[in-house]
């Protein structure tokens, strides 16, 4: 990205309204990828991703698909709109006394997803509980072995209800819970995707110094996205088995990562990890790859130029 300067104003901007695209397009699969990795041994609703849809659809209907969306639509702006920037900040200062070599870029992208989680834990908690509830609603019905005795059903809470709720209980640490196994997916990814993007939209560029055609930083972002993705999909399993606060009678509750990791080997075996991995790429691969051609476009110099000028 050392191709164009970009004002910070303009990073924001750009990162914040590809969140908003991205996230509108793919959430549905978002959804379905939630579900199937909470999914345990013995209360297994959905057999793939297009059976969660299709089974969502039936019990919730069409909107259903959208549960926990305004979360995400509210908080992925500032989220990707950080992530970016922060990328962008920690790459050109590591450039400055020379090269910027991969280990380099790997720094950058450490820095970027340790800045993210700011947003992102509280975030996923969120929308976790939000997506989720259908699929213990529908378990009730479906399944109700997996319920236990003398459960009553109860109204779906909105994602006020729950912050509320998280605050009452155990302050603000409520909306962070799962940060630990959070930073373990979102550090990797960076590590992986920032890196794997700029090389990757380098061998496209026009020239020496000519930026990228834009459907190269698209299929750039899509193929670096969904990489980083499947690479650190393990670590995104812990981290929704974590956030979760409701389950059936006959999952398994833990207490930290460690726990997790050992519960799901013993009871649900290595490929448990690999949960909603292809949903995950789905997700990642066109948000990342629309939120690099909004980045390349410049639709935030583009909307910060009907700004007044300052006068000197």
């Amino acid at each position: 990205m050392a191709d164009k300067q970009i004002s910070l104003p303009a990073k924001l901007i750009n990162g914040g309204i590809a969140g908003l695209i991205g996230v509108t397009c793919v959430f549905p699969i978002d959804l379905a990828k939630t579900r199937l990795q909470n999914q345990q041994n013995g209360s297994r609703l959905y057999t793939s991703m297009s059976d969660c849809l299709i089974k969502t659809i039936r019990s919730e209907g069409y909107f259903g698909m959208y549960r926990g969306a305004a979360v995400n639509l509210t908080l992925v702006t500032p989220e990707k709109a950080i992530k970016l920037a922060a990328n962008d900040f920690f790459r050109h200062h590591l450039s400055k006394d020379g090269k910027l070599t991969l280990v380099k870029e790997m720094l950058a992208g450490c820095g970027a997803g340790t800045c993210q989680v700011i947003v992102t834990t509280p975030m996923e908690m969120l929308k976790i509980q939000l997506q989720d509830a259908g699929r213990i609603a529908a378990q009730r019905k479906l399944m109700p072995e997996t319920v236990a005795a003398g459960t009553v059903e109860t109204k779906s809470p909105t994602a006020m209800q729950i912050t509320r709720e998280l605050l009452r209980e155990k302050g603000i640490a409520g909306l962070y819970k799962g940060l630990g196994a959070t930073l373990l997916r979102d550090v990797p990814f960076s590590i992986i995707y920032f890196p794997l993007f700029a090389n990757l939209n380098n061998l496209g560029k026009r020239g020496v110094d000519g930026p990228a055609p834009f459907y190269v930083s698209f299929i750039s972002g899509c193929l670096a996205g969904s990489t980083a993705a499947v690479a650190v999909n393990p670590v995104d399993v812990i981290k929704t088995r974590l956030q979760s606060l409701t389950r059936g009678s006959t999952e398994d509750t833990y207490s930290g990562v460690t726990d997790c990791i050992r519960k799901i080997l013993r009871n649900e075996g290595p490929s448990a990890f690999l949960k909603g991995a292809y949903c995950r790429a789905l997700v990642i691969a066109p948000l990342f790859g629309i939120a690099q051609v909004v980045y390349f476009l410049g639709v935030g110099e583009f909307l910060l130029s009907f700004l007044p000028k300052k006068d000197n």
